[in-house]
């Protein structure tokens, strides 16, 4: 967004930079036309064609989602959320299989979330996008309000049969910030494991998800962020990536300022403010799209309550720094700690 200051940290993959594991040739390349962040690519052990092959391949799907996830801009011979929200409670669109899947996938995790991560949000989160692009204003307290009564996730129909989406509450927009970067990232990784390929690590602006081990069997490691950019330690930690997706969420990544105080990207469900209790989540799980969820959710929970759900899940870790500066663990994340 315009005035929003995008600070773009791309996560680095740190032993994956290094031509170990045999000393295999590394292939990487960069993306920056979708979900408003980098992408980057990097393979090891495959000749410049097939990396270009496959590439290629990801960016068509990066391209597919980033455009059926728009809520900004229509594009010609598709029905994407932006359409979808320019009809609502007029009629029903008809719309791909993907972006169906893309919507069910939203409702399931705000029932994992307890509500936390809100597709339906986007009458909320319009306010605060057009008070960003001002740049030295907040939302009125009573427009933040009104727009909070059409946010019922229960209002969008999906029709499996007929092939439609339907906002049935014509003041609402659907908002899919939280979930489909992850998401593409997931298609993506899911993609080069039906073709086989191990040894790929894809970023997408925070949402890291590799394919198997490096070549030699090592386990991928990666740094977490230090989200003190003014400090001289640049990563929390570096873990290996025995679970293959890691996905952090940050108020120092997109922000911006009203009278002195700073206003992040990330609202709360509940109070439909930017939350300030942290700087940064990080989940490491096996689904980068659950991890992207997640992260958000976690973010607008209490310490407490983000523990007591990922701890009722499987395979699922995460990492807290709160607002002074502390690093909080969820139990059992030292496993993946690299000495």
């Amino acid at each position: 967004m315009k005035r929003f200051l995008l600070i773009l940290i791309v996560i680095l993959v740190a032993a994956g930079y290094c031509s170990c594991g045999g000393g295999e040739a590394k292939n990487t390349r960069v993306f920056y036309e979708y979900f408003d962040t980098v992408t980057e690519i990097t393979a090891f052990g495959e000749t410049d064609e097939e990396f270009d092959r496959i590439t290629d391949e990801i960016e068509n799907i990066l391209k597919e989602y980033h455009r059926l996830a728009d809520i900004y801009n229509e594009y010609s011979g598709t029905n994407n959320l932006c359409t979808v929200n320019k009809k609502a409670g007029k009629e029903p669109v008809a719309v791909s299989e993907k972006l169906l899947d893309l919507m069910e996938y939203g409702k399931e995790v705000y029932s994992l979330t307890c509500g936390e991560t809100n597709i339906a949000i986007g009458a909320v989160t319009k306010l605060w996008h057009d008070a960003a692009e001002d740049g030295n204003r907040l939302p009125e307290e009573n427009e933040l309000k009104e727009a909070a009564k059409h946010c019922n996730i229960e209002d969008i129909v999906i029709d499996r049969q007929n092939g439609t989406l339907f906002l049935k509450d014509e003041k609402m927009s659907v908002d899919m910030g939280a979930v489909a970067k992850g998401y593409a990232c997931e298609m993506a990784a899911r993609y080069l494991e039906q073709e086989g390929k191990t040894g790929y690590a894809l970023n997408l602006g925070g949402n890291l998800r590799v394919t198997g081990k490096k070549p030699g069997g090592e386990f991928w490691t990666a740094g977490i962020q230090n989200p003190d950019l003014l400090s001289d330690q640049a990563y929390i930690n570096v873990v290996y990536l025995k679970l293959p997706a890691l996905v952090t969420s940050g108020s120092y990544m997109r922000y911006f300022t009203v009278e002195g105080k700073t206003y992040h990207h990330i609202i709360d469900t509940d109070t439909l403010y930017p939350k300030d209790d942290f700087k940064s989540v990080s989940v490491l799980c096996g689904n980068s799209a659950l991890g992207d969820a997640l992260s958000t959710a976690l973010f607008n929970m209490s310490l407490e309550e983000g523990n007591k759900l990922i701890s009722s899940m499987e395979n699922v870790y995460a990492v807290w720094v709160d607002k002074n500066g502390k690093v909080h663990y969820s139990n059992g994340f030292e496993q993946f700690i690299k000495e």
